[in-house]
């Protein structure tokens, strides 16, 4: 009888997804950690591993010889060292698709939330300052310009919806073509800067790379108008946190929102909240129980696919099926 998989997980996955691993008959020990160090002494002899929260490096995977899968319940994967598990054979499996309009929705709430001021005014009114409605800084997003910086499949759903209510949509993104972009309906614009400038909201939704780290700072902050909205849906670090702060406090931009931060969990102390024109949420857009039930089931699938030898496509990294492991 063959042996039961071992999976280590680094936090408790949506039910959904702990049923397919019940059901496989796999032997699942959840660290309640992602740091390497904490999930080292069980993934030593482990098959898999998912990680929720946390990192995974290539030193840390050359000690887990058993090591055949990496499953991501999302489709960011700055946390796990893509190249040295490509250098390993180690499949690093991910689940596209799975939360892109829960994630796309937030996004869209989020805008809503900043144009219509909603944060301040709540935490006005709780103080018993009714006066607030009379400041006027909310306004109609009808006519206003959304401006994407990066459209995949989210920022595609994001612009559905920002049309729906009449917004007009500008698209950055260096990965698709002119072309692609106008034949969509929307306006492309090759410099990003120019995407600052014109748009009234702007949503991120970039993967968090060498070339996007800190890819909004001061000046480009400054490019933006004084009404504008910034929304990060996508990773912490792409727009610098010190430089939101700063626009922020002194009213380069109205109001921001991130889902994302560089440190997570966020430490209670953070700059961030000391202040009434941003919107904090803590990594949770792609968090509904539609999206937390696909991207754990299929992390989980795919997981034991790989493990059994499969060559599973929602892969980031398919280059890892030609090592020599996966030729025997």
């Amino acid at each position: 009888m063959a042996k039961a998989p071992k999976i280590v997980i680094s936090h408790r996955l949506h039910e959904d997804g702990m049923k397919v691993l019940e059901d496989a008959g796999a032997e699942v020990v959840i660290v309640g950690s992602g740091e390497p160090a904490d999930m080292l002494p069980y993934l030593k002899d482990a098959d898999g591993v998912i990680i929720r929260i946390g990192s995974i490096d290539k030193a840390t995977m050359e000690q887990c010889p058993n090591l055949k899968a990496i499953g991501r319940p999302g489709v960011g994967v700055d946390s796990v060292d893509v190249k040295g598990a490509t250098e390993l054979g180690i499949p690093v499996v991910i689940a596209p698709g799975a939360n892109t309009r829960s994630v796309a929705e937030h996004a869209m709430a989020m805008i809503f939330a900043c144009a219509k001021n909603m944060l301040v005014c709540d935490h006005e009114m709780r103080k018993g300052n009714f006066g607030i409605r009379s400041e006027y800084k909310a306004y109609e997003l009808y006519g206003k310009t959304l401006g994407l910086i990066g459209c995949g499949h989210i920022g595609k759903i994001l612009a559905e919806l920002a049309t729906g209510i009449g917004m007009k949509v500008l698209v950055y993104d260096p990965f698709l073509k002119q072309e692609t972009v106008e034949g969509w309906g929307y306006g492309y614009r090759a410099d990003m800067k120019d995407i600052l400038k014109e748009a009234d909201a702007i949503s991120v939704h970039t993967p968090l790379t060498p070339a996007t780290k800190n890819m909004i700072d001061e000046p480009e902050l400054k490019l933006m108008k004084p009404t504008g909205i910034l929304v990060n849906c996508a990773r912490g670090g792409i727009i610098n946190e010190a430089a939101l702060c700063k626009a922020l406090k002194e009213n380069w931009i109205q109001a921001a929102a991130t889902d994302v931060v560089v440190h997570e969990p966020i430490h209670v102390d953070d700059p961030l909240f000391q202040l009434d024109n941003i919107i904090v949420t803590p990594h949770m857009a792609g968090q509904t129980k539609e999206a937390a039930s696909g991207v754990a089931t299929l992390a989980a699938e795919g997981v034991l696919a790989v493990i059994r030898g499969e060559r599973w496509d929602k892969v980031c990294n398919p280059d890892a099926y030609n090592h020599g492991r996966w030729q025997k």
